[in-house]
């Protein structure tokens, strides 16, 4: 009879523990979206190519490039309560700007976009200089800024609409 030898399982994936919610609560988001985008042309929801839109690339893809560029400047672990204040403060100010502009109510998507603009400052702040690829930092930097310029431009149009 032959021993076999026990391996030890292969992770498909290593994921940094501080980038995890984000791509959990990411993927999430972008699922949510796919689900938004089957239903809106059948029930002829107005908003739905929007919010499913806004779901894929914010809550989605966005939260999952901020966590990992978060993740790979670090230069210590993340404090969980960091972590928790950036998803409470993304997935606030996202719910806020969905149901602001669902609800024709700009103050609401104005209020939102705030929490959304503190939460990218949190995610700038926590970038240590050095350690990541430079073509890496410019990706992230360009995700920040794409983020921050976008914001007042949702606010306008949430305004223009009223």
């Amino acid at each position: 009879m032959v021993k076999k030898e026990a391996r030890e399982p292969v992770p498909v994936c290593q994921v940094a523990p501080s980038l995890l919610p984000f791509v959990l609560v990411g993927v999430v988001g972008i699922v949510a979206g796919g689900l938004v985008a089957a239903v809106s042309r059948p029930l002829g929801w107005d908003h739905g190519s929007w919010a499913s839109a806004y779901l894929v690339l914010v809550v989605g893809v966005a939260q999952i490039g901020l966590g990992a560029g978060q993740a790979a400047f670090a230069t210590s672990t993340v404090p969980k309560s960091r972590i928790q204040a950036q998803l409470a403060l993304v997935n606030g100010a996202s719910a806020l700007v969905i149901g602001g502009t669902l609800l024709d109510s700009p103050i609401t998507v104005t209020v939102g976009c705030a929490l959304f603009v503190a939460a990218l400052v949190l995610f700038a702040s926590s970038a240590a200089p050095g350690g990541v690829e430079r073509s890496f930092r410019l990706l992230y930097v360009a995700l920040l800024v794409l983020l921050i310029v976008s914001t007042p431009v949702g606010i306008a149009l949430s305004w223009l609409r009223a």
